[in-house]
């Protein structure tokens, strides 16, 4: 089956764009455009997408609204944010909101598509190195949150995949740091998840950075 796509951007030329790029991939139907934040939220309401590419900066309901309320009354759906620039100080803010990745504009077409295809089948952390720089750029600024309820809950080991899982490292890379299998890894990543309330692996990555788990370059906790 085909990754149904909603393009939410105000420039014409943007959505025009890539809408003629995404003709071309046989497994990616771009089933509606929004040039509003507002749109997008109705839209998606009305036809439950896959994937919305979500550009920031829109008049009448920004993105990050935009992505907040989308999320919240579907949370099934995934938002690929689009940005000009790849620290821009609003990126950050759409994470928090529920967004599960993002991309630069002016990336190459076939990194779009496989960006859509890495959302679309689960595989929230795009580009770990970029979104875990950006992440830790604007972690900086803010003051860290109270622990949350389900931090006390991880155990030692979930605690240790924790911060292997901020720093970016895929579910191969730390079964190989611990010496231990995949599948036990998957194991407790799923079980991390739920005790924290985190939709994926970008929500988890920021609530780290948040509550002080761990900080930007360094490997110890606050």
């Amino acid at each position: 089956m085909s990754l149904r796509v909603v393009i939410a951007d105000d420039q014409h030329l943007v959505r025009a764009g890539f809408r003629m790029i995404l003709a071309d991939e046989p497994d990616i139907e771009v089933i509606a455009e929004a040039a509003t934040g507002r749109e997008a939220v109705t839209i998606t309401s009305e036809l439950h997408p896959d994937v919305v590419l979500m550009d920031i900066r829109m008049p009448d309901l920004d993105g990050i609204e935009a992505t907040r309320r989308i999320i919240a009354h579907q949370p099934k759906i995934n938002v690929l944010i689009l940005t000009t620039f790849d620290l821009d100080e609003y990126v950050y803010d759409a994470l928090r909101a529920g967004a599960s990745g993002f991309l630069l504009k002016d990336v190459p077409p076939h990194q779009l598509a496989a960006g859509i295809r890495m959302i679309g089948h689960g595989d929230a952390l795009l580009a770990p190195t970029i979104t875990r720089r950006l992440i830790e750029e604007f972690a900086t600024q803010r003051t860290p949150i109270n622990t949350t309820p389900g931090l006390n809950e991880l155990s030692p080991r979930e605690l240790e995949v924790f911060r292997l899982l901020a720093r970016g490292k895929s579910n191969n890379e730390i079964a190989t740091e611990l010496f231990v299998a995949e599948t036990t890894i998957k194991t407790h990543v799923t079980r991390i998840m739920m005790k924290l309330g985190v939709r994926d692996r970008v929500q988890a990555v920021v609530l780290a950075y948040e509550t002080g788990t761990i900080t930007p370059g360094h490997n110890t906790t606050r």
